[in-house]
């Protein structure tokens, strides 16, 4: 169902300013000119000011590669207003997965034409106002004296009203693979050098610099996030604070000149955003990222579904098998290409035996991709020497019989999944993407895992840069041409693209699962992500560790830092289309009867209800499976523990349902009882509530299945 309502209104040159509100009143933006025609804006919810008067502008840099080298008149000041534009629109859209069955998309918009009296150059600042938030970007239009320009840096401010509570990553301009810190904005920068991963080689840009999407929260209770919507053909932005005046500007991520963005026009930036409400569950639930970004570019999407799978993965990252088939380094770094020559290590993972036990227990358990890493020839020499030439993304090791693979896999009415890590080298990744797609087609892969794992190539860029964000962006459209869906880890972090896009059905673009075999990320981590990381979609976290104490099978000493039901929880509270079962499959058939909720949970939604959310403390969500009668619910918690009541108001009036509930035991606890859980089986109707007890870092899942 659509429905769209258009109205247009030309307002007169604006002296004082010009509001916009939401449609339902309760957020208002003002735009207005400041000393030496600024342009600024500032933004309320109910009355309480979120953003108080802010700057906006751009500043240009020289085209030192121009004929004529030049300074760039900056697009900061000097403005005057040529007019405005205010529009209403509502629709509801279908997404090809997520949340919910469909999307409403309702703001109110006002686009501010401006002119820079002493170039006459012409630019819109245009706002769209939504009841949970806002969004604002720069549009050129075409023009003679503004057709070509590079963008030294972009400064569009964020006046906070007070000092928030604030749940903040380092700026960095590779990764986001950190923990959360959470503390007062004053506090960033003397906290700024513990927030570093230990031992790690990253250096934030600025000792004040954070990356969005920034989660906050004020003394009055109003929870504010900053970020962004529909990066493309331009660098990622992160934000510098100033610490005394409480204001926040953006800061993009320079390429390897040190500028920010090469410019042709027409041109839009992306949206900045500023989501606000003072339910914490609004931050959860908003759909303005996505609404944001322009509806689905492919005709056909029949061929994206979600996924769940298993794979060859975990065993390398707790470090039982290895990714590489041979230790002989030396041949290998001279060239040797013949591998059937080289001695195998013995711990190759991606070994035949070995992932055909892995698509048996996809087939048995209802999991329907089987993710093999490592099946590929270089990774003996992959990491750490910015090698141009690492993989070619088409060639098996000696062990990996890719077409027996494959119509065995089929044969089980289960598909693998392909991994290419580029090395971080996008250059050679590019020139080996035809063939890798083409592949991918011959042997029936629908899905492909990307990686780039170390310093970018072309050398000098960063991940978040203004030539990385369209290389990932070019991998998805191209992939699209092959029916490929693409998971990408180690790339830009999202900004809702996977609505134009839909076959990007998961980044990892943060702290993983992976790190819980590093030393291990606290619990408070995924109940955190949902309101920060997943605002611009979904993650690939990886789930579902059920020896979650890995020396009891490993030399490991790391320890995931959840109960076994918390990992349950995960399935719910961290959504994503494409959930992984991540644990090996001999130590889910010691806990067969918990794996059963794995089995059962959906991986696509036609509703979801955030019943209780609390930035880094809890998080209890309700999603009912697409096109059943089915809910499934989890609750997640951080160290302290977590009462909960979840009250069944969203099932069907009339209609029991049959109950299971996979909960913490009395004495559980993710450091010293992390296993112990108990099932219960109950009926259960519309109107009754469960009462629940989340033991320190645990969690819950429940299932509920219609009669």
């Amino acid at each position: 169902m659509r429905k769209t309502l258009l109205m247009l209104a030309f307002l007169p040159l604006m002296a004082a300013g010009q509001t916009v509100k939401s449609p339902n009143g309760n957020v208002a933006v003002t735009f207005s000119l400041g000393n030496g025609g600024k342009p600024m804006y500032e933004m309320t919810y109910k009355g309480q000011t979120v953003i108080k008067p802010s700057g906006l502008g751009l500043e240009l840099a020289k085209n030192k590669h121009a004929s004529k080298a030049f300074e760039e008149t900056d697009l900061m000041n000097g403005f005057k207003v040529a007019g405005t534009k205010t529009s209403t629109f509502d629709e509801t859209w279908k997404p090809v997965w997520g949340e919910t069955a469909t999307i409403r998309n309702h703001y109110n918009e006002m686009a501010v034409d401006l002119n820079q009296s002493n170039t006459n150059r012409n630019i819109t600042i245009r706002f769209r106002v939504y009841d949970d938030g806002m969004g604002l970007r720069y549009e050129f239009p075409q023009a003679d004296n503004l057709n070509y320009f590079i963008i030294k840096e972009e400064h569009t401010q964020f006046a906070l009203a007070g000092d928030h509570t604030a749940w903040w990553l380092p700026g960095d301009y590779d990764t986001q693979e950190y923990e959360t810190t959470e503390s007062k904005l004053s506090q960033v920068r003397s906290l700024m050098k513990d927030a570093i991963t230990p031992n790690s080689s990253q250096t934030p840009f600025s000792p004040t610099g954070v990356q969005t999407a920034l989660q906050m929260k004020t003394a009055d209770g109003l929870y504010i996030n900053i970020h962004e919507a529909a990066c493309v053909d331009y660098p990622t932005m992160h934000l510098n604070l100033d610490d005394k005046n409480m204001v926040l500007e953006s800061w993009l991520t320079p390429d390897a000149e040190g500028l920010k963005g090469y410019i042709q026009t027409p041109f839009n930036t992306p949206w900045r955003t500023v989501l606000v409400s003072d339910d914490a569950r609004d931050m959860l639930s908003s759909n303005l990222i996505l609404n944001l970004n322009e509806p689905c570019k492919l005709e056909d999407t029949s061929w994206i579904h979600p996924v769940k799978y298993c794979g060859v993965w975990w065993e390398m990252i707790v470090g039982t098998g290895s990714w590489s088939y041979t230790n002989d380094l030396p041949s290998v770094r001279l060239g040797v290409t013949d591998y059937a020559k080289c001695k195998p290590n013995g711990t190759h993972s991606a070994n035949n035996d070995k992932v055909k036990r892995y698509i048996d227990f996809a087939a048995k358990n209802g999991l329907s991709e089987v993710l093999v890493e490592g099946w590929n020839e270089g990774w003996e020499d992959w990491f750490g020497h910015s090698k141009l030439d690492v993989f070619d993304f088409t060639t098996p090791y000696p062990d990996f019989d890719i077409k027996m693979l494959n119509d065995y896999a089929h044969s089980k009415g289960v598909k693998l999944m392909m991994h290419h890590e580029t090395s971080a080298s996008a250059l050679n990744y590019e020139r080996h993407l035809e063939a890798a797609y083409s592949l991918m087609n011959k042997y029936g892969y629908d899905a492909v895992k990307s990686g780039y794992v170390g310093d970018m190539i072309p050398r000098g860029e960063h991940h978040y840069s203004q030539l990385m964000n369209n290389h990932y962006l070019y991998c998805v459209k191209e992939a699209a041409k092959h029916h490929i869906m693409v998971n990408a880890h180690e790339a830009t972090r999202p900004t809702g693209l996977c609505r134009t896009y839909p076959n990007l059905i998961g980044n990892e673009s943060a702290r993983g699962t992976e790190y819980e075999s590093f030393g291990g990320s606290r619990p408070d981590h995924t109940v955190v992500l949902p309101f920060t990381r997943l605002q611009g979609g979904p993650m690939d976290y990886t789930p579902g560790i059920f020896e979650t104490q890995l020396s009891t099978w490993s030399n490991n000493k790391s320890f995931v830092h959840t109960t076994l039901t918390g990992q349950l929880a995960l399935y719910l509270v961290m959504y994503s289309p494409l959930q992984m079962a991540a644990d090996l499959p001999e130590h889910y058939e010691k806990y067969d009867d918990a794996f059963q909720f794995i089995r059962d949970v959906a991986v696509d939604w036609d509703d979801s209800k955030y019943l209780e959310a609390e930035p880094g403390d809890y998080i209890t969500v309700a999603r009912k499976a697409k096109g059943t009668d089915n809910w499934f619910v989890g609750g997640k918690c951080d160290e302290q523990g977590h009462q909960s009541t979840v009250k069944l108001d969203f099932l069907d009036k009339g209609r029991k349902y049959d109950c299971t509930i996979y909960a913490d035991a009395k004495d559980a606890d993710y450091e010293k009882n992390p296993k112990a859980y108990v099932i219960t089986k109950k009926t259960v109707k519309k109107g009754d509530a469960l009462k629940l007890t989340e033991a320190r870092g645990g969690g819950f899942a429940i299932s509920l299945i219609a009669k």
